[in-house]
């Protein structure tokens, strides 16, 4: 058999990073991981490609060559999966589709001749002996979950790691916590099921031997939901491999915000080479949080939780919302002060969605306020159902706060802070690259020349410069990141 991997086209929005990638003449933030982990459970014998439409062109001639072509997929990639189903279909070529999006809307993709739901280690192979058989069917689905023991380690080889920023990994799936909005407990359920520390150290070792240097995104969407494994045995195994190979790794990943709660966990962290961190805050209101059902967010200081973990040595990049039903009027100008007081630079502020399956989305049904499926997007303005607050003042108040935090003066003003804030004690050398000399000179025309922005550019610049040269990189790091925040919105 040959089975070619298709990852489709991802819009430019808040986290494909399109603008900033340019300054380093790279393609895409991340390889397409749950693709390289399928073409790993695929028989050894087969043949494989994989084709990321982020980086490389599908051809007809790539089409023609399979015998099976795989598609995963989330949902803002849904428009691109219909034209390479379409493509597939008009080539005489067979099509298996999994991933998020066809977990809860496959019906919407009857065109494709099989569709492999849930998880892959578990209706995978059904649909593979099946075939072996002769007689594959059209669904697959289980309602078992997979031990992550059985994963194997994703096929590095199938990618140019030159195409990324940044590469992956998984540890753990699942999350304690069950959010109104979210559907990760949907997807991976509410029992955390991790991988051993010595997969995730063979896996480390794996990417190391693929020449991997840099960044690495430890995906799991909450990679703390099992404090003490990860304190007893992962952490201090990724240590002993980080200090044996001189630390060719720094991580980042997601968290809950009771990571403030634990200083030894996040020191261990930060000693292990985590630098950032993504917190789903969401909210400052407290009758919002009761609303949504973030019980691990509620009855905390948010911004004293946001400050001991910058202290720790960690960036906290935070995840916000607006449209929840008890935001007040005073929720916008609420949500600007607590981002610019926290100095969290990378905020990512969108409006309520109801992805289908959460039970947000049964309560909108059950209220008749449903309106459509969701986009997936994060930057296009689109809520899925009705709000409370008109919806006009909400679509207003929204597009006040993006572009009050992303503006030039508020953004690096933001920036300035959160290194004031960041801990000197964690000391890690600083791993120079070619394009961080592109991405330097790039950033002086861009920024320092071109933008309007420009005298902020400068006064960060020059402060990190001269005041704290440690954090220079970084400070040159995050106005890149200001400079795509500003595109994607359209901010001047």
């Amino acid at each position: 058999m040959k089975a070619l991997l298709v990852y489709p086209e991802h819009p430019n929005t808040f986290w494909s990073f399109k603008h900033a990638l340019k300054f380093i003449s790279r393609k895409a933030s991340f390889p397409p991981l749950g693709l390289l982990t399928v073409a790993a459970i695929l028989p050894e014998k087969w043949e494989k490609k994989l084709v990321d439409m982020n980086t490389t062109s599908l051809s007809d001639k790539d089409i023609e060559w399979a015998d099976y072509v795989f598609i995963s997929a989330m949902t803002i990639q849904k428009e691109s999966v219909r034209k390479v189903l379409s493509r597939c279909k008009e080539n005489g070529v067979k099509t298996v589709l999994g991933g998020p999006l066809f977990r809860t809307e496959y019906e919407e993709f009857e065109a494709a001749d099989h569709i492999i739901l849930n998880e892959a280690e578990i209706t995978l192979p059904a649909f593979l002996d099946d075939l072996e058989a002769g007689k594959p069917k059209h669904i697959y689905s289980s309602s078992q979950w997979a031990e992550l023991k059985d994963t194997p380690a994703p096929l590095w080889s199938l990618i140019n790691m030159k195409n990324y920023a940044s590469m992956n990994i998984q540890y753990s799936r699942g999350c304690p916590f069950n959010c109104e909005f979210c559907d990760v407990t949907m997807l991976m359920g509410r029992k955390m099921r991790s991988k051993s520390a010595k997969q995730v150290v063979e896996e480390l070792e794996n990417l190391y031997l693929h020449g991997w240097r840099g960044e690495v995104f430890f995906v799991d969407d909450n990679f703390i939901g099992n404090k003490n494994k990860l304190k007893r045995e992962v952490l201090p195994a990724i240590y002993e491999w980080q200090k044996k190979r001189k630390y060719p790794f720094s991580f980042i990943t997601q968290s809950s915000v009771n990571l403030a709660d634990d200083e030894e966990l996040m020191k261990m962290m930060v000693k292990s080479g985590f630098d950032a961190v993504f917190v789903g805050i969401e909210t400052p209101d407290e009758n919002s949080l009761a609303e949504c059902g973030k019980i691990q967010n509620r009855n905390r200081d948010l911004f004293a939780c946001v400050e001991k973990i910058q202290r720790s040595g960690m960036q906290v990049q935070g995840g916000f919302i607006l449209g929840f039903d008890s935001d007040p009027p005073s929720i916008f100008s609420r949500l600007i002060d607590f981002i610019q007081n926290t100095g969290i630079v990378v905020a990512m502020v969108g409006l309520l969605n109801a992805p289908k399956g959460t039970r947000l989305y049964q309560r909108m049904m059950s209220e008749s306020r449903i309106i459509k499926l969701i986009t997936g997007s994060n930057t296009d303005l689109s809520m899925n159902f009705l709000p409370k607050m008109n919806y006009q003042e909400l679509i207003e108040g929204y597009k006040s706060v993006i572009k009050t935090i992303y503006s030039p003066k508020y953004y690096y003003k933001r920036v300035i802070t959160f290194l004031k804030r960041l801990d000197p004690l964690p000391k890690k050398k600083f791993r120079f690259n070619i394009y961080h000399i592109e991405a330097f000179i790039k950033s002086i025309w861009y920024l320092g020349i071109k933008e309007k922005g420009r005298f902020q550019y400068w006064k960060l610049f020059f402060w990190s410069l001269f005041r704290h040269p440690r954090f220079f990189p970084l400070a040159i790091t995050f106005a890149i990141y200001g400079h795509h925040f500003r595109r994607v919105f359209e901010i001047t």
